[in-house]
């Protein structure tokens, strides 16, 4: 049955429903049983928007949607009139994940159906790299709950806007599962051991948070994103102009629309965030030392307020599945080497061997279909019984799966467009010890006037620095 699209377009006079004739470029073809209306694809002038739409479901990812996706963005990739792409969700969330309680559900009928789940990991990560390597600007409103399978969609843009609703997290070993969706690339690169902390304990990141621990590249209040949407589809491009060119515009564009921030730093800062470090080094390399460290905080923490934090995580940690943290630990020690490619690649090795372990089964259904609040039986239950063998048997098999993109983005070894988000700790921390006699003024003025004034440099660096200097 022929797509039906609602196209916008204030150049033609406004809404119209278009049927499109059979689609033979399409890459991956709609099945029977999509849903028509669980994306809903807009054009406005030269800008392409992608509108999740499964509120009820808090937009949850499934084969449909990434059907429906990767179509179009391979459509729009060739299109010259297409000049970027803004994806967002309907409702109160961005995309809260992909839809595992199907997933689990067909793992529980056996092999078939966990082949099945494997399969459907495959399309998704298609289109994760897919975005990844994308050869036109691609705009993310991370306005919302952003977990899972929305990280998938989002985290690799050049351009990730956070607001006051947005509620990031990768909760995979809640479920007896590990962070995908290319965490494994995204994660390591996060500031310090943020990353590895975010993984094993699932914890929520929210509004400004995403913002400042890099996750989004911007922070601006909801209220304005139909008007930020509005100025972008204004924008055009002449055709010489390179994407960095064309990155450098819309970065410009989306600052006019940032107008201040709601608090100056991160809630995990200053003493908290060098515990995290401390407790999360690369040195702790199995779960057993990471939570002998964090036991060591929490009984000689230098603020009760680490005590408590260090407290509350060994015992999450200890909710957790054993398997699920033993993997994810093992996953982020081994996936900085990595490229873009790889790691998608990697992952789907890691994703079907969880669709055959029980955690998998076991965790969806106490957490998403029971909805259960007492910790699930894992298996096995404790992660003094998870063998090295056991966790070597996730990483086993050579990457093989095939991906959509073979362009000059598609294995790269670091995000080219990290240059539109705040400055990198590493990079503050180096200029400091490069030049030791430079004030805190000094730090700043120079990051501020090599970002142009970008908001939220300040403040950052001003941590960063502060943070730092303590310890010396």
């Amino acid at each position: 049955m022929p797509l039906r699209a609602k196209i916008t377009n204030p150049a033609v006079g406004g809404d119209r429903t278009v049927i499109e004739p059979p689609q033979s470029w399409r890459i991956v073809k709609e099945q029977p049983g999509d849903e028509p209306d669980d994306v809903i694809f807009e054009t406005k002038y030269g800008v392409r928007t992608i509108e999740l739409n499964r509120p009820k479901k808090l937009n949850s990812l499934n084969g449909s949607m990434a059907r429906k996706i990767i179509a179009r963005l391979k459509e729009w990739e060739k299109s010259q009139l297409a000049t970027a792409v803004i994806i967002k969700g309907a409702g109160r969330a961005f995309c809260a994940g992909g839809d595992v309680a199907a997933l689990a559900k067909w793992d529980a009928e056996g092999p078939e159906g966990q082949q099945r789940s494997a399969d459907y990991f495959a399309l998704e990560y298609k289109l994760d790299h897919l975005i990844a390597s994308y050869e036109k600007p691609y705009i993310a409103f991370i306005d919302g709950i952003t977990m899972g399978g929305g990280v998938g969609l989002s985290t690799h843009a050049p351009f990730r806007i956070a607001t006051e609703n947005t509620v990031f997290a990768m909760p995979e070993t809640t479920i007896g599962f590990f962070p995908d969706v290319g965490a494994s690339f995204f994660l390591p690169r996060m500031d310090g051991q943020m990353g590895t902390y975010l993984a094993l304990t699932s914890e929520q990141m929210k509004g400004v948070d995403v913002f400042y621990h890099g996750i989004a590249t911007h922070y601006i209040h909801s209220s304005t994103l139909p008007d930020l949407e509005a100025r972008l589809a204004e924008l055009t491009f002449k055709d010489y102009l390179s994407l960095q060119e064309r990155h450098a515009v819309i970065n410009s564009t989306i600052e006019e629309f940032c107008t201040g921030l709601p608090a100056p730093r991160a809630n995990i800062s200053g003493a908290l965030r060098r515990a995290v470090d401390t407790c999360f080094a690369p040195s702790n390399r199995t779960p057993p030392a990471v939570l002998s460290a964090l036991k060591n905080a929490e009984q000689n923490g230098e603020t009760d307020e680490i005590k408590t934090w260090a407290k509350k995580t060994i015992a999450t940690i200890n909710e957790r599945s054993p398997t699920s943290v033993a993997v994810t630990l093992r996953q982020l020690h081994t996936s900085r080497a990595w490229n873009i490619a790889q790691t998608f690649q990697h992952e789907h090795n890691i994703a079907a061997r969880f669709m055959a372990h029980p955690d998998f089964v076991t965790g969806v259904t106490a957490r998403l279909v029971d909805r259960i609040k007492t910790r699930p039986a894992w298996k096995p239950n404790t992660l003094a019984e998870v063998t090295d063998a056991e966790v070597n048997s996730f990483f086993d098999k050579e990457p093989k799966m095939e991906l959509l993109n073979n362009n000059e983005l598609a294995t790269y070894t670091e995000y080219p467009h990290a240059w539109i988000g705040l400055p990198r700790e590493g990079e503050i921390a180096q200029m400091m010890k490069d030049q030791p006699n430079a004030q805190k003024a000094e730090v700043v003025k120079f990051f501020v006037d090599r970002s142009r004034g970008k908001q939220g440099v300040k403040e950052k660096v001003e941590e960063v620095y502060d943070r730092v200097a303590e310890t010396k």
